[in-house]
């Protein structure tokens, strides 16, 4: 088992982490804003796309729902599914494309159950991915509001 699967297998911390983090962005919103949210994204871009692709294998969608999904980023499904498994998950929780893998849905269900603040977030329908934000700050995203679905 990688590093990656071990820590993501233990979700709780990065739950915590994560939490903390969120708090600590909301909290800097107004600070951020004064500055400008262009010039805070190139500055922490860098290390959210560093972090992210280390610990959760993170595809940069703008749109990051992982305390929705076990701390399990959904985009690394084959199938770019955002809202659970496809109709081939195979015996045991096997990817239908790559079937030596375990479905990330499948992953993501089993590590939300271990999960005590955002646990509950699995059954949240999540909106179809803003192709347009992908490779921004999901941060900087969350407090402008560019990462929720509007209406047309």
């Amino acid at each position: 088992m990688s590093i990656r699967n071990w820590i993501q297998n233990h979700p709780r911390p990065l739950e915590w982490i994560y939490w903390i983090t969120e708090r600590l962005f909301r909290f800097l919103d107004r600070f951020f804003a004064r500055l400008g949210y262009g010039r805070v994204a190139r500055a922490i871009l860098p290390l959210e796309r560093v972090s992210k692709r280390l610990v959760f294998d993170c595809r940069m969608c703008g749109q990051c729902i992982l305390r929705l999904t076990g701390m399990t980023c959904p985009m690394t499904c084959p199938k770019l599914l955002r809202n659970g498994p496809c109709g081939g998950v195979r015996p045991g929780g096997y990817c239908e494309v790559y079937p030596e893998r375990r479905c990330i849905w499948t992953q993501a269900w089993e590590r939300s159950r271990k999960m005590k603040v955002y646990g509950e977030g699995m059954h949240l329908v999540q909106t179809a991915v803003n192709w347009q934000l992908e490779g921004t700050s999901a941060w900087i995203n969350m407090l402008t509001g560019a990462d929720v679905h509007k209406a047309t």
